[in-house]
């Protein structure tokens, strides 16, 4: 399959950096969360209007509602329409008694409407889904919630809401166990979930309708029993290390492999257990697995954990999450293709967190991990400046 795809040179030389910004030059036109310079490295104390490392969000629709994963804070943040003003307060939250509160489960056991270090989010149907990670489930609302802690409907990885154990407490795995589920993502009636501490990709060909539902087929691995990183080899075309956000471009399937610094591309949406990828971005072939392509700064075609990948017209974009960058790529897709989209750096050789200003600006950004399009609306959780940025 390799020697089918052509693969794009390395640029020839450092000043080869012509790029396109993917988003607006302006920035963000709403910022929520409150941000200095210090909160780089301090915690916020929870309240409607702070967020401390949130991980992922999700625009329901261009009007709302807005729902974020305030992943440090143990919470889920809702607005009930989409923000107008920057640091607007949550109307909702879910998994704390208040605003004010924080800890995993509320500091308690795990209910249908706690959750533990919450990162993956996207609507599923008229619902949503969460990857609730640190409880090792993704937890289903048959209904967008619209209310404080709303209690999810379904839960997959484990029997019931309040039990928490990776892989339901066995040495091995199963296709209705999880272990650090981080991503999740729903297409044309599809569930996709990252099951990243598995080390593979768990697909239901229906969106589950009862607790601890086994998945129908998964990608990463030969079988539902196997968890190796890399299959217990090098990486190919097939196997998985890190796991992190799904996305279809031009009805294929990306998987965002942050573990081996890669982004994933399958030639439509696969069917099949372990089946392989079409090709891959941010390496040169199947075998590459070293950030940034083994050397120190980025270039136009590496990548270094990259978490998050999302779709915005013509434009197939990730969160270069460890260079503190998004980078994006259009028409045709080759193995290894340098990316021609650049935003949150002034060019691809640079990956210093704010573009090394120390404090945030509306168009920096610092360790972004979670990245969702909504119409023309961007929403990125700027995780390292404890913030999530709209982009319109």
């Amino acid at each position: 399959m390799e020697t089918t795809i052509k693969i794009n040179p390395q640029p020839d030389t450092p000043n080869n950096e012509t790029f396109t910004n993917i988003l607006s030059s302006q920035g963000a036109q709403i910022i929520l969360g409150e941000q200095t310079a210090e909160s780089l490295v301090m915690p916020l104390e929870p309240s409607p209007t702070t967020m401390f490392g949130p991980r992922g969000a999700c625009l329901v629709s261009q009007k709302g509602p807005l729902w974020v994963c305030d992943t440090g804070h143990h919470r889920l943040l809702g607005w009930k329409n989409r923000p107008e003003t920057d640091g607007q307060p949550a109307d909702w939250v879910i998994g704390q008694p208040d605003f004010y509160h924080e800890g995993q489960n509320a500091k308690g056991t795990p209910q249908a409407n706690t959750v533990s270090v919450p990162t993956g989010i996207c609507v599923c149907g008229e619902g949503l889904a969460v990857g609730d990670a640190w409880n090792h489930r993704v937890l289903i609302w048959k209904k967008v919630p619209q209310d404080n802690n709303t209690p999810a409907d379904i839960v997959l990885g484990q029997a019931d809401f309040h039990h928490n154990q990776v892989n339901r407490g066995e040495t091995d795995t199963a296709a209705d166990r999880m272990h650090w589920p981080y991503g999740v993502m729903y297409h044309q009636g599809r569930l996709f979930v990252a099951d990243t501490g598995n080390r593979r990709v768990l697909v239901w060909n229906e969106l589950p309708t009862r607790n601890g539902q086994p998945a129908d087929y998964v990608l990463g691995q030969v079988d539902m029993s196997r968890r190796d990183e890399n299959g217990g080899d090098s990486p190919t075309a097939s196997s998985l290390r890190w796991p992190h956000a799904l996305a279809i471009w031009q009805d294929n399937l990306v998987l965002a492999d942050a573990g081996n610094n890669r982004l994933m591309i399958w030639e439509g949406i696969p069917t099949e257990n372990n089946a392989p990828c079409r090709l891959v971005l941010g390496q040169t072939n199947f075998e590459g697995a070293e950030l940034n392509q083994g050397g120190y700064f980025p270039t136009p075609s590496s990548l270094s954990m990259p978490y998050g990948v999302a779709v915005m017209g013509q434009w197939l974009m990730a969160a270069d999450t460890a260079n503190s960058r998004l980078v994006g790529w259009t028409d045709e897709m080759t193995m290894g293709k340098i990316a021609q989209g650049l935003t949150g750096q002034f060019h691809f050789r640079s990956k210093s967190e704010n573009r090394s200003y120390g404090g945030p600006s509306r168009s920096s950004l610092s360790w972004p991990y979670g990245v969702t399009v909504c119409g023309e609306t961007a929403v990125i959780a700027d995780s390292g400046n404890n913030r999530v940025l709209l982009w319109l």
